[in-house]
């Protein structure tokens, strides 16, 4: 007899989170039927393990009825007895608007969830297999067409303002690391089923109408699933298969950590990184792409690694001897090494404070007690100009000093740790917004 869904989302808390659970979560519910079965599971769950919820709806005011949808997902989690915050944004107009938006939630609920290490979404064995058929579409490789993880670290950035109503879980000490993790315990659950849940509870969710519109690659997909399993592509099916790939995925990030293991190097005072010129020729083409794709999205502490095109096009230049730039970043060889570092021109962050909290070019935290209040900048020219010649003389290459973050007072730089200005440990490297994670770590989780 197949297990209830209620079994199955227990065995799945257990498999992500236990045998010890925190003892708050926090669930991001748009209104959609998914996310108000997960809800509802989530709820019936708590009543075995005393776990607390906290539930967010982001509200990206891109439809008329988004507002009444958030209201909805608030009074059912009152209802239910669990405190709600809906998040509002507003599209800048900027790129693609659905990305903007995916962006937007994730950057949206890492400010709100402040304590909470776990955020649940619903994703289910549906989106598994409509996302490989829109990625094998766009000819993606190994990793694109892999199952999406089913926990995923998400990066903390600034601790930026909120357009909030509702609930805020308590803030995190200025210090910790921003950041949670996204837990995915309806993978394995059909969308239909999750439905027939909600329809037995007699739960309300909405429909998006964007699911029916043919603008959408998602919705354009979903109206050719009769047509894909009269050929024996049926979700089941799709979904194997992107779980197979996530293996081989596995294992092609083990082999690159084996090559970053004899050949790479990540100086975390410069937070730059090193790769052995005769050991990174020598790997495999993949190996090289992905060490190379993992260094830039690193040290620029991006979001999503650089297009395979334009991966390409600069591997190709580094194996020559060449240098270039791209996902902001520099990059250089010389005799011995390739060595990727932060690009000048692409630090654009605003002015940040000793002591505010937030990440000074998305990966530094910059603290010391006796310089609170003070203005963190790059050091750039200007600093490096001020440098008294000994210490000059013993910095970093000046192209790596000039992307560093300084502490400045009165026009001058009073604090640089790489450059042992200042009483010194007044910086710690936070890249993707996590401390601890170094360059190996990252390059086998993402």
């Amino acid at each position: 007899m197949q297990p209830t869904l209620d079994q199955r989302f227990a065995d799945a808390m257990g498999q992500l989170l236990g045998p010890d659970f925190p003892t708050d979560i926090g669930l991001a519910v748009s209104g959609g039927g998914d996310s108000m079965a997960m809800l509802y599971l989530a709820h019936n769950w708590t009543h075995r393990w005393g776990v607390r919820l906290w539930v967010v709806t982001v509200d990206h005011g891109l439809r008329a009825d988004s507002a009444a949808e958030a209201a909805m997902v608030a009074r059912t989690s009152a209802m239910l007895g669990w405190p709600h915050a809906t998040l509002r944004w507003q599209w800048d107009g900027a790129g693609n608007k659905m990305d903007a938006a995916r962006r937007a939630r994730l950057d949206l609920i890492g400010r709100w969830c402040g304590t909470l290490r776990h955020v649940l979404m619903a994703h289910n064995a549906d989106d598994v297999a409509e996302t490989f058929v829109m990625r094998l579409a766009r000819g993606s490789g190994v990793d694109g067409l892999s199952a999406m993880a089913a926990q995923r670290e998400i990066a903390g950035g600034d601790a930026g303002p909120l357009d909030i109503t509702g609930a805020r879980p308590p803030a995190r000490h200025p210090e910790e690391a921003p950041g949670f993790t996204v837990v995915r315990p309806c993978m394995d659950m059909a969308r239909d089923d999750l439905r027939h849940y909600l329809r037995v509870l007699r739960g309300e969710w909405v429909e998006d109408p964007s699911n029916d519109d043919p603008a959408y690659d998602r919705a354009r997909v979903r109206a050719a699933r009769d047509v894909m399993a009269g050929v024996g592509l049926t979700p089941d099916t799709l979904t194997a298969t992107a779980r197979r790939m996530a293996r081989a995925r596995d294992a092609l990030r083990g082999l690159a950590a084996q090559h970053w293991d004899a050949s790479g190097h990540e100086d975390r005072r410069t937070g730059t990184v090193r790769l052995a010129r005769g050991g990174f020729a020598a790997a495999p083409r993949d190996t090289q792409m992905r060490l190379l794709a993992a260094a830039l999205q690193y040290v620029a502490s991006a979001d999503y690694r650089p297009r395979e095109d334009a991966l390409e096009a600069v591997l190709d230049r580094l194996l020559a001897g060449g240098a270039g730039t791209l996902h902001g970043c520099a990059l250089r060889t010389d005799p011995d090494s390739l060595l990727i570092l932060r690009e000048a021109q692409a630090i654009t962050t605003t002015e940040t404070r000793v002591g505010d909290g937030r990440l000074w070019d998305r990966r530094w935290r910059v603290f010391h007690k006796d310089f609170r209040g003070l203005p963190i900048r790059a050091l750039g020219d200007e600093g490096w100009r001020l440098l008294p010649a000994p210490r000059a003389a013993a910095a970093p290459p000046h192209a790596t000093a000039i992307t560093l973050p300084a502490i400045w007072d009165n026009g001058r730089p009073v604090a640089c740790d790489a450059l042992d200005l200042g009483p010194g440990d007044t910086t710690r490297l936070c890249p993707q917004g996590r401390l601890g994670m170094d360059l190996r770590q990252f390059l086998v989780s993402h």
